[in-house]
């Protein structure tokens, strides 16, 4: 409803049924219609009470809506009973409550938002085992479970709450709760308001990690607690395996999904075979204060051989809270082998496997046909260095089957009774575990150096990515559809976009990629940025390692984003100040300059039309001279101001073609009155080249530089020379009058300006501005020079080349 005030809603909130928050709305009621408000009564449940009940009367109850379902009559709350009645206040008991079957809204927390909507201020309540993340506590504190929630999101929604605690101590704990956040929020609001920065901690992120076991829903809902305690954030993060399978229930997640998003979190999944190693590199991308992590669910006797993901995540938590939350699932898994990965990549596994059976085949055979002049201790150091070299190649497995078959074959054919697999000496048994430890030991070597190199190798690529990108987002040559480029192509997305959230929705202001989203099975997630601006990703889900390179591309695109608006802002700033200072200019000039020659014809024509004049023609032929010359300066004017607005609008299409520099002047010249013509001096060559101009533009130009010249030396000739110079013709407008400082010569060229010689009237400052626009508009200079002795000098450089073939309109002069 555009136009609506939203109404407020006030919520008393009671520890259990029964501890009187309905009697407190009810009074609240009766003060307000006291006060002379339009209260109405929407439902209220009494459930037998009867000081409840007695608490209706004299307040409007409406009827209730009848929804008959199964054969049972329901009633509930009729909200476009509400709505027709439109009163200032109604009073809506249990919040929470779920609707009858065909209902418009599945619960009543929603008929409530609609009648907000509306402009209606509500009075309502809400048990606080009623609240979604207070679900499992209260269940562990009293016993029972409800089905019927309303999402912590509408409860920290609301205007006012009111805290009704007349109630037993198991539930005082979680109700003191919800008022304790009210507080945080609104000192938050008044930091922000009042933009106070300096205080002490910063904003909690709690990220919870979800397996989709069993444990799930405990865990969201403790870390929930624990992110609304602090008036933080809650992100969800699960990790799932490179290879792309997982063991978890896909119905599981999904359902602990939606309940993340029911209590006000944000969903993430990131990919890694190193689950602790995972989990800290998304929680310090995001900047976590806090991970919460369920018990393992492994027994005690394969805890006690390999320690879990809880012990390894606090190892190298740093300074990052993590908090164990205990739940029925603890232990009840079985033991497993855990996984042996490493960096070695699947062809150097195959690759040592192969030599490793290959290497012991020659070792054997190559030993066999020596014969009695190889020694058993060169048979075992031979099937030793076979174990290294396939340890260097291949790692872990295949180092570790060349010891077994190495042993085998050495027992089998080297050792006596040969022929049989028989150990009947300890130097057999050293020799078979001495080939494993070797093995072992070399391939561990390899993996960690397999795994550093790789790590060196990703950190040197994304810090000198990371400083390129710095340097050119500092130099400004990258705007944000560049930086969401580099980032689609840099992480293999199928889109990328930055999309900011405004209180009207999500508004995308930059995006690359494919059109209309991606695949139907790529992944969608948004990493925030800042308060207001959101990446979102579509295409492969990311591993966690890549999340710390995409939060510093982002806040780069953020800034590049920030500087592409300050520079629009700046270059419309700069326009509409160059615009008014024009305008001001204008105003200032012709405010006078197009009056003056106006008054002289108004003046002249009256006294030509007055018969109370006696005129003779001597008068009458100076009074028409007056007209004549007044006209002159008004159609100069005009066409100067003409001429600047189409060189603005840059719509100036000059029609080049070779011109004769001396007819140009000579018809340039032919406006001027007798004493003017006779002041002029020309000078040129008679073989002087024609230049490619367009001759009515010149001829402009020309003109308005003879009569700027003429205006500013009132005696003296003015001197029109010209000649060719390298590949370019100089034509120049020599003046011998008081000439121009150096320090003011750019501002002659300027639209509206005169300098302080200038007499009023005698033009608005335009001449020499529209002469330059016309000179570049003919891919030519104009410029100003000290004349010898004293005086101005405008030279006009023109290029001496071939002639385009004419082509667009021809401008007129």
């Amino acid at each position: 409803m555009d136009g609506v005030t939203r109404g407020t809603l006030r919520i008393y909130l009671g520890a259990a049924p029964g501890a009187g928050q309905t009697v407190a709305m009810l009074d609240e009621a009766h003060r307000r219609h006291s006060r002379g408000s339009d209260v109405v009564v929407g439902l209220v449940e009494t459930h037998g009470r009867r000081r409840t009940a007695a608490q209706l009367e004299g307040l409007e109850v409406l009827p209730r809506r009848e929804v008959t379902h199964g054969g049972v009559t329901l009633t509930g709350l009729d909200v476009e009973a509400v709505l027709a009645r439109r009163p200032e206040v109604v009073v809506v008991d249990e919040l929470a409550h779920t609707n009858a079957p065909g209902s418009e809204h599945p619960a009543r927390w929603q008929d409530v938002d609609e009648l907000l909507a509306a402009g209606i201020h509500v009075l309502s309540t809400v048990d606080i085992q009623h609240l979604e993340s207070l679900g499992d506590l209260v269940r562990q504190m009293a016993g029972t479970e409800h089905r019927e929630t309303v999402p912590d999101a509408v409860v920290r929604g609301a205007d006012r709450i009111e805290l009704v605690v007349t109630t037993p101590e198991a539930q005082r704990e979680p109700a003191l709760l919800r008022p304790e956040d009210r507080v945080g929020e609104g000192l938050r609001r008044y930091r922000a308001e009042h933009h106070v920065d300096h205080v002490r901690g910063t904003r909690e992120r709690v990220v919870v990690a979800l397996t989709g076991g069993a444990e799930g829903e405990t865990l969201i809902r403790r870390a929930a607690r624990v992110a609304q305690r602090s008036g933080g954030d809650l992100l969800a993060v699960h990790v799932l395996a490179s290879d792309g399978l997982t063991g978890a229930s896909p119905t599981a997640l999904r359902a602990q999904r939606e309940l993340v998003e029911s209590l006000g979190g944000s969903n993430h999944q990131v990919v890694g075979d190193d689950v602790p190693a995972a989990l800290l590199e998304f929680a310090r991308s995001v900047d976590a204060t806090r991970l919460v992590l369920g018990t393992s669910r492994r027994s005690r006797w394969a805890r006690a051989l390999r320690s879990g993901i809880g012990a390894q995540v606090i190892a190298d938590s740093g300074d990052i809270d993590v908090h164990i939350v205990t739940h029925s699932a603890a232990g009840s898994r079985g033991w497993r082998l855990p996984p042996l990965t490493g960096s070695l990549t699947p062809r150097r596994r195959w690759l040592g496997l192969t030599v490793a059976l290959a290497g012991v085949v020659v070792v054997t055979v190559a030993c066999l046909a020596a014969g009695a002049a190889v020694s058993l201790s060169v048979v075992l150091l031979a099937f030793l260095l076979l174990v290294l070299a396939v340890a260097l190649v291949g790692g872990l497995w295949p180092a570790v089957a060349a010891a077994v078959l190495g042993g085998l074959a050495e027992n089998w054919f080297f050792v006596a009774p040969t022929g049989q697999l028989d150990v009947h000496q300890a130097d057999d048994v050293v020799a078979l575990v001495g080939g494993l430890i070797v093995a072992v030991t070399v391939a561990t070597v390899v993996d960690r150096s397999a795994r550093r190199a790789t790590v060196a190798a990703r950190s040197q690529a994304e810090t000198a990515m990371l400083a390129s990108l710095s340097r050119s987002v500092l130099a400004g040559d990258r705007g944000l559809p560049r930086l969401l480029e580099q980032i689609r192509e840099a992480f293999g997305l199928t889109t990328v976009e930055m999309v900011e959230r405004t209180p009207d929705g999500d508004r995308v202001v930059g995006a690359c990629g494919q059109t209309g989203g991606g695949a139907p099975g790529d992944s969608v997630e948004d990493v925030t940025v800042t308060d207001s601006l959101v990446l979102r990703l579509t295409g492969r889900c990311l591993p966690a390692s890549d999340r710390r390179v995409l939060v510093a591309f982002a806040e780069q695109a953020a800034v590049a984003l920030q500087q592409g608006r300050l520079a629009a802002q700046a270059a419309e700033a700069d326009r509409l100040a160059a615009g008014n200072s024009m305008r001001t200019a204008l105003l200032a000039a012709v405010s006078h300059d197009l009056r003056t020659p106006l008054a002289g014809i108004k003046a002249a024509a009256s006294a030509l039309r007055s018969d109370d004049l006696d005129l003779d023609d001597a008068d009458r032929a100076e009074l028409e001279a007056t007209i004549d010359e007044s006209a002159d300066r008004l159609t100069d004017l005009i066409d100067n101001l003409l001429d600047m607005s189409r060189l603005q609008a840059g719509v100036v299409s000059p029609a080049l073609s070779p011109s004769d520099v001396p007819a140009v002047v000579d018809h340039a010249l032919r406006g001027l009155d007798g004493g003017d013509l006779a002041r002029i001096e020309r000078d040129w060559p008679d073989d002087l080249p024609p230049v490619p101009a367009d001759p009515g533009l010149l001829e402009r130009v020309v003109a308005n530089l003879v009569s700027n010249a003429l205006r500013h030396a009132p005696t003296g000739p003015v001197t029109v020379t010209a000649g060719a110079l390298d590949d370019r013709l100089e034509l120049r407008v020599v003046d011998r009058g008081p000439g121009v400082p150096p320090a003011d010569r750019a501002r002659v060229f300027a639209p509206f300006q005169r300098l302080g010689d200038a007499p009023a009237g005698q033009g608005v400052g335009l001449g020499l501005a529209v002469a330059r626009g016309l000179t570049e508009a003919m891919d030519g200079t104009l410029t100003a020079e000290d004349t010898p002795g004293g005086g101005l000098t405008m030279v006009v450089a023109l290029r001496a080349a071939a002639v385009p073939t004419p082509s667009g309109p021809v401008a007129a002069p």
